[in-house]
């Protein structure tokens, strides 16, 4: 079983086949001047309208990345450099590495001053805590729309409305919502996904920033992108993405209600039958497919190895920091102790996980933490 969907995954046939004659006989640079470089531009900008029809945004206000991780600092580092207002920075401590280290790049090299929100125990950031947070000479707001370690969902429309009152731009990172809630209606003023997590392929995102908004851009060259993000696009990964993305919306309602009935049960049993176990991240405002866990009697590392042994396989947290020995920036933030925080373990149901997959993975679970506890102890 894989219970690893929030790191990524596969690519959908549809996706594929779409793409496919851009990586072929519609192999056209969008930007040439003749007839297979014209159908190339309009693959793209036909890639472009749909992906901003999904989220709520315009064509023009699209610009296609290498992935979620260059959307974030285009969002967060172009915004922060283009604002006229000034040098400050609003964000919170349990946003993903691609926000936190553009934060620490702005406040490093180009001298702004970071603030980060309150976050509650379960990872919630409130319209207070920003509204504290908040300054005149504040230049951006950054704050995920789900969290991808503990899964709590974030009033995205409560806290862009902060935002507005004090004519701030707000960048909302919707990497992990997308598919699973949804994106048309937020109020942000730029926001960014990735292809590989709605089943397009590795390598492809978007940043969507609304055109009223200034950017600098962090590529330069020949002005792609309406300027945005120089370089040669990728049509066949765009056409993949708009089609991924447009399926996933499609399936969203039915495909949240399946796995959050799915993810109860996993939760029910989890908590019931293994030693030490509680949850990490919102009980209630989390992702249908999202249930993290720390196992206090053991270690996350070892549940891991053994839940793989046993066929089931999940993940310690982000896989963008998997490898590290420090405890995971989320948690700590939320007042989890470093000892504790090593303990924890991510479960990411894939769309088509049934009550069968959550029984059989939690008899997994609860075999593997009871068999490790006793080694532990």
């Amino acid at each position: 079983m894989y219970l690893d969907a929030a790191a990524t995954t596969p690519v959908r046939r549809e996706a594929l086949e779409a793409a496919w004659p851009f990586l072929t006989g519609e192999f056209g640079n969008p930007s040439s001047h003749h007839q297979i470089g014209e159908r190339a531009a309009d693959a793209l900008e036909d890639a472009r309208s749909r992906v901003a029809h999904v989220l709520g945004m315009r064509a023009g206000d699209v610009s296609f990345t290498s992935g979620g991780t260059e959307a974030d600092n285009l969002a967060v580092i172009g915004i922060g450099l283009a604002s006229s207002r000034g040098r400050h920075l609003v964000t919170s401590a349990i946003e993903h590495e691609a926000v936190l280290e553009s934060a620490d790049f702005l406040g490093r090299r180009h001298g702004f001053d970071v603030t980060y929100c309150d976050v509650s125990s379960d990872g919630t950031v409130t319209p207070d805590s920003l509204r504290t947070a908040l300054r005149d000479d504040t230049a951006l707001v950054s704050l995920s729309y789900a969290n991808n370690e503990i899964g709590t969902i974030a009033d995205i429309p409560a806290l862009t409305a902060v935002s507005r009152e004090h004519g701030v731009p707000f960048h909302t990172d919707a990497v992990q919502a997308a598919g699973w809630l949804p994106l048309a209606e937020l109020g942000a003023d730029a926001i960014t996904i990735a292809g590989h997590k709605v089943g397009a392929p590795k390598g492809i995102g978007v940043a969507a920033i609304r055109g009223r908004v200034p950017v600098e851009p962090l590529l330069h060259g020949g002005g792609q992108e309406r300027g945005r993000r120089s370089g040669t696009e990728n049509v066949a990964f765009a056409v993949a993405l708009a089609t991924a993305l447009e399926l996933a919306e499609a399936e969203r309602a039915e495909a949240a209600a399946r796995a959050r009935s799915v993810r109860d049960d996993f939760i029910t049993r989890v908590l019931a039958d293994a030693p030490g176990a509680f949850l990490t991240g919102s009980r209630a405002s989390r992702l249908p497919n999202h249930a993290s866990f720390c196992f206090s009697t053991t270690s996350g590392e070892a549940v891991l190895l053994e839940l793989e042994r046993r066929g089931v396989t999940a993940s310690s947290g982000s896989a963008c920091a998997a490898g590290s020995d420090e405890a995971s920036h989320v948690l700590t933030a939320i007042g989890i102790d470093a000892a504790t925080a090593q303990t924890s373990v991510r479960f990411t149901f894939p769309a088509d996980a049934s009550l069968q997959h959550a029984e059989a993975a939690a008899t997994a679970v609860t075999a593997s933490v009871h068999s490790l506890s006793q080694s532990f102890s």
